[in-house]
């Protein structure tokens, strides 16, 4: 179950009506998708899947994928796997725990561990949404956002795209502010 917690507080808010309309005038939005098909289970206890087994899990997600591509016009998708130990992930971590925008959007359907966007409000108030397995978020282009790891250190996400190249990060150097463990 997703929760979202505003900086410099403790509160946390797990009521998703509560937490989409705060993240409405953004446009971006949170959806539960259940994780289901034929061997996820199975493909989603591997901690390193190599890449035939990342293409076993995105095929077994296939029907996620059609339904996408008919509703958004997605055209690819990829698998993110980050864990405790993967060769990049200090690099990777602080390329995105920055906060940024992008030319296009930015879709992930969580499907196994967890991780945290953070969003900038439209008066400048600082969010973040911890997601889990199950949840799918879509991003606007143009939204000041940024994502960052739980102490698990764990996620595998499906990335969709429309257009690959709108991926990369604009840094906009607005300050992060604290978000205290609740």
């Amino acid at each position: 179950m997703a929760a979202l917690q505003y900086a410099e507080t403790v509160q946390r808010i797990t009521d998703t009506a509560r937490i989409a309309a705060t993240l409405a005038p953004l446009g971006v939005t949170l959806q539960a998708i259940p994780v289901t098909g034929a061997g996820v289970a199975a493909l989603l206890t591997e901690l390193q899947p190599d890449p035939e087994a990342q293409a076993a899990l995105l095929t077994a997600l296939d029907d996620v994928f059609r339904r996408l591509q008919r509703e958004r016009g997605y055209q690819e998708r990829d698998l993110v796997v980050l864990y405790p130990g993967h060769p990049q992930l200090a690099e990777l971590t602080a390329r995105f725990h920055r906060v940024h925008t992008h030319d296009d959007e930015e879709v992930r359907y969580i499907v196994d561990g967890e991780g945290v966007f953070g969003f900038v409000l439209e008066d400048g108030a600082q969010v973040e949404l911890t997601v889990h397995a199950g949840d799918y978020v879509h991003i606007p282009a143009g939204v000041e956002h940024w994502f960052r790891l739980t102490d698990a250190q764990r996620i595998k996400a499906v990335r969709y795209f429309s257009a690959r190249g709108g991926w990369t990060p604009h840094y906009t150097d607005r300050a992060m502010r604290s978000f205290p463990n609740p």
